[in-house]
């Protein structure tokens, strides 16, 4: 048992009420979630191993095992393999989902350090589904560009973006590696965002997304799928956006509703159209 492992054990709680209707893995499961978020650990910090928790809480490697899936499965703890337990890094907040923010500006306003790698950047015939988000015809050209965005050299969302080529024609040369789209955008052609309607969705990773994420083929993901539209109600941007789930996680403002209509009704329509066909 290293250092940091035996001062684990004595700092974490091994109390285990087998009176108690709660079970015992969600006690030794809390037990640990305390000893993880309190000050005396830290991000990288190893775990004991499975059978010195067994010991310490005097429970059965079955329980241990629940517990730490549980543990894993909320993106506290990371299992390495050959290597043990470790205290994983805190999840990125993003707050993408309530404000009209690139996550090239959220990320450094944060700050991080983003950047993309540019997979694909191309002219394309607009899909059914593309031209009926940006209001324009099938096969009409759209630039597509796909990309892994990386905080602090790290994999953190895999997004697909589709624009109409005839708004920014140039967008196909530009490079985005170290820079923000909505900048590009706004300081090219003066194009802004005004408005815009974004879905959350959690899936599980396929094989091309877990290669490109460096993560396990099955892991959560948070699928984020949005539609942003200019002042004039043109549609300037759709785009997919696949985050990490044990590395991300958004953040909520909420308010009262108010007595005006919801500006998204053409989105909405376009769901429900698209819903129909499946």
């Amino acid at each position: 048992m290293t250092g940091l492992q035996r001062l684990a054990t004595v700092i974490i709680d091994t109390g285990i009420d087998r009176s108690s209707y709660i079970p015992l893995y969600i006690q030794v499961r809390d037990s640990l979630k305390e000893y993880i978020d309190g000050d005396a650990s830290s991000p990288g910090d190893q775990l004991p191993s499975e059978p010195d928790l067994c010991r310490l809480f005097n429970v059965s490697r079955t329980v241990i095992r629940q517990a730490l899936r549980g543990l894993e499965g909320e993106g506290l703890i990371v299992k390495r393999k050959g290597r043990g337990t470790f205290i994983a890094e805190p999840k990125i907040g993003e707050s993408l989902f309530q404000e009209l923010t690139g996550f090239y500006q959220d990320m450094s306003r944060r700050g991080h350090e983003p950047t993309s790698q540019v997979l694909k950047q191309a002219i394309i015939p607009a899909s059914q589904k593309v031209a009926a988000f940006l209001q324009i015809e099938p096969e009409t050209p759209v630039i597509r560009i796909d990309r892994v965005r990386y905080v602090n050299d790290e994999p953190i969302v895999f997004v697909t973006t589709y624009l109409p080529h005839a708004l920014c024609p140039a967008l196909v040369e530009a490079d985005l590696t170290n820079r923000s789209l909505y900048a590009w955008l706004e300081d090219t052609y003066g194009l802004q965002i005004e408005r815009g309607h974004r879905v959350l969705e959690a899936i599980v990773a396929g094989e091309y997304e877990a290669r490109l994420l460096e993560i396990n083929e099955g892991a959560p993901l948070i699928a984020l799928e949005s539609i942003s539209f200019l002042q004039d109600g043109t549609p300037l941007e759709y785009y997919t956006a696949l985050h990490r789930g044990d590395r991300s996680r958004f953040e909520v403002e909420l308010l009262r509703p108010q007595t005006h209509q919801s500006a998204g009704k053409h989105v909405d329509k376009v769901i429900d159209q698209l819903g129909s066909k499946g």
